[in-house]
């Protein structure tokens, strides 16, 4: 079982689309994904700087786009993975992965998205660090302790706190024992109550999308690892995403339970293979990092 998995916020790195832009077609598609998004996806993924793009406005149109575009690439000869997931904004590019939406959809949705988490963010100081090791139970009451919300359980040792910026520089002066507080480059508490006021906003997107199909492959959440099998649960599950945890923790071990051989990280990719080798040994994979990825990605789709 081969499993595509789709790179959340944070995945960004200055000028990563420059050689996706080099592609027969790429250009257009972008300047279509553009216009959908409401952003200038060329410009920004080839000119602007770190902290342009760490911008929640523009780095989650970006890397939507990204995944979706390798997505199209990895899949134009008619190879498929057995199912597809996302961390985070990367569900989006997930469920067009999986059919639910078409990439303008999608496209549309992570602008509403984008603009409207930021602008929650902008309501309060807020940020996220990982902490990296130390003891599961230990690390969850530090973060408690620190009135700070545990956002992403992504596995392999890494759990992610959000909140207020004193919360987080009080974690990091007070690690739990084994473990490593890492700033994140995000700029709000995403996937906690402090984006509640982007929900409407995402919801009036999602009902204005015309077409929504059931997953053509499996789907899996990150509300709780498990597969869905309703286009409009997914979409529904999305909205609610946005102030839960991510529990990408809980998608791995379904992955496992599945049988899982392989795992293919769309660009821009290497945050989600590197939980991967440490959470799942032995499982072959590949992170789709440019446009030369793709020959291995689609040897290990057809083994």
């Amino acid at each position: 079982m081969i499993v595509v998995v789709c790179p959340g916020q944070g995945s960004q790195t200055p000028g990563f689309l420059a050689p996706w832009l080099e592609l027969d077609g790429a250009a257009e598609r972008i300047a279509a994904f553009s216009e959908s998004a409401g952003v200038d996806l060329a410009a920004h993924g080839t000119e602007s700087d770190a902290d342009t793009i760490r911008d929640t406005r523009i780095a989650q149109p970006l890397i939507v786009a990204a995944s979706i575009l390798a997505w199209e690439r990895l899949t134009d000869g008619g190879a498929r993975p057995a199912g597809v997931a996302g961390h985070s904004v990367g569900e989006i590019a997930a469920l067009v992965a999986a059919g639910v939406i078409d990439a303008a959809a999608g496209m549309r949705l992570v602008g509403v998205r984008g603009r409207a988490m930021a602008d929650a963010a902008g309501r309060v100081e807020t940020g996220m660090s990982a902490v990296v090791g130390g003891d599961a139970e230990r690390v969850l009451q530090a973060i408690s302790d620190a009135g700070l919300a545990a956002a992403n359980h992504n596995g392999a040792g890494q759990i992610v706190a959000a909140g207020e910026l004193a919360g987080l520089a009080a974690l990091a002066e007070r690690a739990p024992r084994g473990s490593r507080v890492i700033p994140l480059q995000v700029a709000g508490a995403f996937h906690t109550p402090f984006m509640d006021p982007a929900r409407e906003a995402l919801q009036a997107a999602v009902d204005e999308i015309d077409r929504v199909a059931d997953p053509e492959l499996t789907l899996w959440s990150n509300s709780d690892g498990g597969a869905v099998d309703s286009g409009t649960r997914a979409l529904r599950l999305i909205v609610q995403q946005m102030v839960s945890p991510v529990r990408w923790d809980l998608c791995m071990e379904s992955f496992a339970a599945g049988g899982v051989t392989g795992i293919v990280e769309l660009a821009p990719a290497g945050a989600l293979t590197g939980l991967a080798k440490r959470a799942l040994r032995g499982v072959p994979s590949v992170a789709v990092k440019t446009p030369d990825d793709l020959t291995a990605a689609r040897e290990l789709l057809a083994a």
